[in-house]
């Protein structure tokens, strides 16, 4: 029979404490414009980084079978599918601001 590792009160509160850190950091540049987007792909990057986290360590797939680990990949891999195809809609779409956005012309009823 194979055991499975036992994983210690220390990591989960290192694992947790990481977890907040990195809140904290995606709160903090939500307040500071790095431009060019930057703001976005930080914030998606921290984002993916605290889901392995949480994967890994509170749904105890770093110490399961391969089968557990090829489902849990396809399932993060599907998760960034989704968030691709929505980032390429969102900045494929033409930017109109509301200033410039034009009210539609009536034709004249003469």
């Amino acid at each position: 029979m194979n055991a499975k590792p036992l994983v210690s009160v220390r990591i989960y509160v290192l694992v947790f404490f990481t977890l907040l850190v990195l809140t904290a950091v995606t709160t903090a540049i939500a307040f500071v414009d790095l431009g060019g987007g930057i703001n976005n792909a930080a914030a998606i990057t921290i984002a993916v980084c605290k889901a392995l986290l949480v994967i890994l360590y509170f749904m105890h797939v770093r110490y399961s079978d391969k089968l557990t680990w090829v489902f849990a990949a396809a399932g993060f891999f599907w998760l960034l599918i989704l968030i691709g195809g929505t980032m390429d809609d969102v900045q494929t779409r033409p930017s109109i601001s509301p200033g410039t956005a034009s009210a539609p012309t009536q034709a004249n009823p003469r």
